[in-house]
């Protein structure tokens, strides 16, 4: 059923820089994920699975292939009346046009906005998580909350990355910083230890409470603080803001979220999902991930040795051996290569070139611990295991992040190249 009374702003202009070079020529909601889909269909899913069929998506930096994918994907039909439409930084005669921030960039589409519901649901459009917006809609009701933040225990290591809180017994928010650098204030900011989140094994201990940036207004709330303060971030300025004149709450959220902020956390977050239990589950069929058809063959296999991996449709994969990877659409792996830990994302077409030419892997190849992007074309005899253990730097065009090799779209690699 849709909800009329909820409007979803879907923030996807941001640069995501920290992901370069995978963001070096499309936005950071534009990534592949899951060898098939983009991070931004994670929050329109979870908007079209509940319900939620007004969903307007803000654009800016490196957009095209963001446009095209929104375009070729959300197409809802004529009679429910709902829509996924894109507002992209344009210049007019109110401004300039290239947004200043999040906040700045929904004040200059407000106009768009006057027959939207009684609620505005904002999001940001590069996180991978997967959510009941019913149970969070319902809770800001309850509350009679002005503003509702979704939030999560997060460990002290992640502080400085997220805007934390202080809220009271009845998660009504008391205080707002928006990625604190402070020890004492971080300190200030902590969890008491007695109401902490009881740490599981292996995991470090959950010390404060952080913003998720899922962020439930009140339209006419949220039309008054964009109007009364003239600040272009909302978890920066708004939020800190309109705690002290706002009625404001905190939902808590026990599922599984990540911000794909960096290459370590797109990496790991990848590899999480070729194990048996994935903490993020794109298999739940009642509440599918959507995203472009691509009528795409089965993958085909000769003789290939594959173990705790997932592998698109498309693909074809030679007498080759592969473990705990992700391989994307169109992935072209030759005979004799052997991957382990690898993120590939595939390719846009087939080539119908040979040689130094084709797409994909080729044969007698060694690769582990990588990310290779879109369309790239690694010769035969190729080794990329990083020998030389080297935690940041660049080497023929190819980057090392955290210890992470990253082979950026449409790079060559020629035969028998090492690294």
């Amino acid at each position: 059923m849709s909800d009329p009374r909820v409007t979803s702003i879907i923030l996807a202009g941001g640069q995501g820089s920290r992901l370069y070079p995978l963001t070096a020529t499309r936005s950071k909601p534009a990534v592949p994920i899951g060898g098939k889909f983009r991070l931004i269909d994670i929050p329109v899913s979870n908007c079209l699975n509940h319900g939620i069929r007004h969903v307007w998506i803000l654009t800016q930096f490196a957009s095209e292939s963001l446009h095209r994918h929104i375009f070729q994907t959300y197409r809802l039909d004529y009679f429910s009346k709902g829509f996924v439409s894109v507002l992209a930084a344009a210049q007019s005669n109110e401004g300039a046009g290239w947004y200043q921030g999040t906040a700045d960039a929904v004040r200059n589409n407000l106009g768009h906005f006057d027959s939207a519901g009684e609620t505005i649901l904002l999001l940001s459009g590069d996180h991978l998580y997967r959510m009941d917006f019913e149970k969070f809609i319902n809770f800001h009701y309850e509350n009679k909350a002005d503003l509702t933040l979704s939030v999560v225990p997060v460990p002290r290591s992640q502080v400085k990355e997220l805007g934390i809180l202080k809220m009271a017994p009845n998660y009504k928010v008391l205080d707002f910083v928006e990625k604190p650098k402070d020890e004492a204030q971080i300190d200030d900011f902590a969890i008491p230890p007695e109401l902490r989140e009881k740490k599981k094994k292996h995991e470090e201990e959950k010390t404060h409470v952080g913003s998720m940036g899922i962020y439930l207004f009140n339209k006419k709330v949220l039309m008054d603080v964009l109007e009364k303060f003239d600040y272009n971030d909302f978890g920066k300025q708004i939020i800190p803001a309109a705690i002290n004149s706002c009625n404001v709450y905190a939902y808590p959220f026990n599922g599984y979220w990540e911000d794909i902020g960096t290459i370590r956390a797109f990496f790991d977050a990848h590899i999480s999902l070729t194990g048996a239990k994935p903490p993020f589950n794109f298999y739940d069929q009642d509440k599918p991930i959507f995203t472009r058809p691509r009528f795409l063959p089965a993958a085909k296999f000769s003789g290939s040795l594959i173990d705790s991996s997932i592998v698109c449709e498309g693909s074809i994969i030679g007498d080759a051996t592969i473990s705990e990877s992700v391989i994307g659409v169109r992935s072209i792996i030759g005979d004799k290569a052997k991957l382990s830990r690898v993120i590939m994302m595939g390719n846009d077409y087939y080539s119908d070139e040979g040689g130094d030419g084709a797409l994909g892997i080729g044969k007698n190849c060694k690769i582990r611990n990588a990310i290779i992007d879109k369309d790239v074309c690694i010769g035969n005899d190729v080794r990329l295991e990083n020998l030389d253990n080297i935690q940041d730097g660049e080497r023929d065009g190819i980057i090392i992040k955290e210890g992470i090799i990253v082979v950026p779209k449409k790079l060559r690699v020629p035969d028998g190249y090492v690294l």
